[in-house]
């Protein structure tokens, strides 16, 4: 039993069900929080009124709050964690240091560092798993590797799920041994936006746990039909939890505990993705090089054929294939993008633009409210044809039938085009097919009120093939 733990978050923003910060409550008088602004990430984003760093702060802004309630208060400082988590140890006379895992590659980097570094002045490290439910090399095959198929992995994972005797298990946390103090740059009392060198901005997503739970319950009323519904944008019947799940407000266990309530097929459903969750973690775990190449490697010979003006076009909306257009519209406005249109923009940059993967999973890095570098990483590469269980090469989604199957009447795309909106059901798919007439009935003209297709699909279909049977 320690005298004084510190708690240390990061990606798990919330105190209920939070592995580490049970553990530093169960195993110390009394407990400390603390969330560090990390400079060495903040510098890299560009844009200072991030609305990620709104998310952030104002659900630090609801755990003062809590913590408040029981006479105790949220250490925060800014910079480079290595040196600044020592000092709070120091300061405060910490024994013991409790954080969860974080499986991507700088976060280990940093965390390895921390850990020698109080190893070696006798102070005790405690790493937890929190944000997924098997991590690393919990789940692996009859020789010990790690999955590189899903299918597989999921049975496996499933079996492992099943044979324990707890199934999800809820880490509680004994409020009255948090540390009884009031931290003097608490974030409800002082300008940590000025500090930090960002603006506070509107962000789509109410932020903090009540809201995640909130959501969690809404969702609970449609998931019934998640399979089905998920596929179409202009339903919004997805979950959307994705940035209540990147910034921890809600567990892994959360989530699972309302996947098994039921065996319908949108609960199953919803349990596969949540697998497929801790899936990407694992690989990016195992295979941190994926970061920056490919998976399957003979793909980093691939020569893009694609340039930078329709990239551009790409990023903002103007190639011309309205579906494609609509998503890209909607992620710059709102940091926000549907499943399924992650799949249609991602094939149609890399096999009909001919553009590197790496270039829009960069582009998503700055522009999602939820990005998750295992998640984005693995998506990307999946559409590319270039990571783990990936389709295969040959599979390219056409954006026409793509937006008639899953927006046939056009009203996804109205909302995020809307100068298509005067389009036939029909001819808003491929407006640059209609006839003058149809264009002057519409009120748009092509070319001048709605761009042309940058590509032609066919065409860039059979360079596509061509430049990836050239590295097979």
């Amino acid at each position: 039993m320690f005298k004084r733990s510190l708690c240390w978050l990061r990606r798990d923003l919330r105190l209920h069900d939070n592995h580490a910060l049970s553990d530093a409550l169960a195993k110390a008088d009394e407990s400390y929080v603390v969330f560090i602004f990390d400079q060495n990430i903040l510098k890299k984003i560009k844009n200072k009124s991030d609305p990620r760093i709104s998310f952030i702060v104002n659900s630090l802004k609801e755990i003062e709050i809590q913590l408040n309630k029981h006479g105790s208060s949220l250490i925060i400082k800014y910079g480079d964690p290595v040196l600044e988590i020592p000092k709070i140890i120091e300061e405060y006379k910490i024994e013991a240091l409790f954080f969860n895992k974080d499986y991507e590659p700088y976060s280990k980097i940093r965390d390895n560092k921390i850990k020698q570094t109080l190893i070696s002045k006798k102070i005790k490290v405690f790493d937890t798993k929190d944000s997924v439910f098997f991590e690393s090399r919990e789940v692996v095959n009859g020789t010990g590797e790690v999955y590189k198929v899903f299918t597989p992995y999921k049975n496996k994972w499933l079996e492992k799920f099943r044979a324990q005797d707890e199934l999800i298990p809820n880490f509680k946390c004994n409020a009255k041994k948090i540390a009884n103090f009031k931290h003097t740059t608490n974030v409800l009392d002082y300008d940590w936006y000025k500090i930090i060198g960002f603006v506070e901005s509107d962000c789509e997503i109410e932020p903090g746990t009540k809201a995640g739970l909130k959501q969690l319950n809404q969702f609970e009323k449609i998931i019934s039909n998640y399979k089905e519904a998920r596929d179409i944008p202009s339903l919004e019947e997805t979950s959307n939890l994705s940035t209540y799940i990147r910034f921890g407000n809600i567990s892994i266990r959360d989530m699972l505990r309302l996947a098994i309530k039921k065996d319908n097929i949108g609960h199953q459903t919803w349990f596969s993705e949540l697998i497929w969750r801790d899936f990407y973690q694992m690989i990016l775990d195992a295979y941190p090089h994926i970061e920056t190449k490919c998976f399957r490697s003979e793909y980093d010979q691939i020569e893009w054929l694609g340039n930078k003006n329709d990239f551009s076009k790409w990023c903002e909306g103007m190639t011309g294939y309205p579906l494609v257009d609509s998503a890209m519209r909607c992620l710059n406005k709102t940091g926000l993008m549907h499943n399924r249109l992650r799949m249609v923009v991602a094939s149609f940059l890399t096999k009909t633009l001919l553009i590197d993967w790496r270039q829009g999973e960069k582009y998503f890095a700055e522009k999602l409210l939820d990005y998750d570098l295992a998640a984005n990483n693995g998506g990307w590469q999946w559409s590319a044809s270039t990571g783990v269980d990936a389709q295969p090469y040959f599979r390219i989604f056409n954006p026409y039938n793509q937006s008639r199957k899953f927006d046939p009447n056009g009203v996804y795309i109205r909302r995020w085009c809307p100068e298509l909106s005067d389009f036939s059901d029909k001819n808003i798919h491929a407006p640059h097919e209609t006839e003058l007439d149809e264009q002057v009935k519409a009120n748009c003209f092509i070319g001048k009120n709605y761009p042309h297709p940058i590509v032609a699909y066919k065409t860039q279909r059979d360079k596509a093939l061509q430049m990836y049977k050239k590295v097979k």
